[in-house]
């Protein structure tokens, strides 16, 4: 597949500028981007009527809200806010948002950017008078986790209001070591992935707005990234320090994030993903489903991962109600787990030991693997290496474009 590269606009000029970069006692002075930002006085935002992207993980060491602390403050004019899937106080549940309200607590408007895109979002922007559009929300690391995909669209729709963007980065919580998984095919786009991005991307949200800026967007935006300081590629969300709030309802703990890159392609199977348990994409299962899977999967001997035969009834989403059998994934050693990988043959085994295996019958899977690779290779009977053998060469390719936009060591 053909990865499509515009020139990147270089840091040093007027349509991309880095800040907040980390310094030699970085491994002292661990801060996210906002802590950076506000450590100035807000010196970047000063004179401007400020809108911010963000959610309920858009907190501070102590759990405040960043919304609440900017307004309180003087030296920073917060005029708005925009609240992404699950809402700007993560209320709604997925496919879902809260509509246009003013928040109770501050008084500001806040604006629904849930599936608008283009020009439509670029008339809210406009509408909302801002000067400077802000982004901070806690990503997961997926491709097809909604939240990089508001990034995408509020990057294109700021540039089309002639709004300045800004992105204060935060950490990907399963480290940003490795690219992995297959690339989005560009004929596959939807809201759970635009552009063609591995599905695991292996980078911040901040690193993911150079990219696109570089590369994706119809023309750049002026954009001014904050770095985290601290923060490097190798390390976990619970070696940060930051406290983990959920990112939206079935994402509660970071073990979740973790696995979540590979399992959220049951999602595209008549199986549950685990939706309405404590423990969502950690078990899978259907009816019908025995001791076998979990049998089969363990066969494999997966690095990290045991596989145990599970039951379990979900309170909502797939099966509500009902007993089922299938699995629970326990990583043991996260440095070595896969979670595509594992997704993949969690894939091959369902299809092999049940019977009522079956895709959803608009292929999502599709959608959410970005081409029809892993759908008819598994459906040819191909193993869980000739699956993944299928897309090494276009991860090839993403992972070298990718390397050109990274900040951190």
């Amino acid at each position: 597949m053909h990865l499509p590269r515009r020139t990147l606009l270089a840091a040093s000029t007027a349509a991309v500028s880095i800040t907040g970069a980390p310094p030699a006692s970085a491994a002292r002075r661990r801060r996210t981007g906002f802590e950076n930002l506000a450590a100035t006085g807000y010196a970047s935002l000063r004179g401007q009527r400020v809108g911010i992207v963000t959610n309920p993980t858009g907190v501070t060491r102590d759990v405040r809200h960043i919304v609440d602390v900017m307004h309180a403050d003087p030296r920073v004019e917060l005029t708005a806010v925009f609240g992404p899937e699950h809402g700007f106080r993560g209320t709604a549940q997925a496919g879902g948002s809260e509509g246009r309200y003013d928040d109770p607590a501050t008084g500001l408007p806040v604006y629904d950017t849930y599936l608008k895109t283009g020009q439509a979002l670029a008339d809210i922007f406009t509408a909302s008078g801002v000067d400077t559009v802000v982004f901070d929300i806690q990503d997961v690391g997926a491709r097809f986790y909604t939240y990089i995909w508001t990034l995408y669209d509020c990057m294109e729709a700021a540039r089309l209001a002639g709004s300045r963007f800004v992105v204060l980065d935060r950490p990907n919580p399963v480290t940003g070591r490795a690219a992995l998984g297959p690339v989005l095919h560009r004929e596959f786009a939807t809201f759970v992935g635009r552009q063609p991005i591995s599905q695991a991307h292996g980078m911040t949200v901040a690193e993911l707005a150079r990219l696109f800026n570089g590369e994706f967007l119809s023309a750049p935006v002026e954009l001014d990234t904050v770095l985290m300081s601290g923060w490097q590629r190798s390390q976990w969300y619970d070696a940060w320090g930051l406290p983990w709030v959920p990112p939206s309802p079935n994402m509660p703990t970071p073990d979740t994030a973790l696995v979540y890159s590979g399992t959220c392609l049951f999602e595209g199977t008549n199986l549950s993903e685990g939706r309405g348990t404590t423990r969502p994409f950690e078990l899978l299962g259907a009816e019908g489903v025995d001791g076998r899977w979990a049998a089969a999967v363990s066969e494999l001997r997966l690095p990290g991962a045991h596989f145990r035969e599970a039951y379990f009834a979900p309170t909502f989403s797939k099966f509500q109600g009902k007993t089922i059998g299938g699995v629970q994934i326990h990583v043991h050693d996260r440095n070595v787990y896969d979670p595509v990988r594992a997704g993949i043959a969690l894939l091959v085994t369902a299809k092999k030991v049940w019977t009522g295996f079956a895709w959803r019958p608009d292929n999502w899977i599709d959608k959410l693997t970005g081409s029809t690779l892993v759908r008819t290779t598994i459906d040819a009977g191909a193993d869980t290496d000739e699956v993944v053998a299928g897309w090494e060469r276009e991860l090839a390719a993403f992972r070298r474009m990718r390397g050109e936009y990274l900040l951190y060591r």
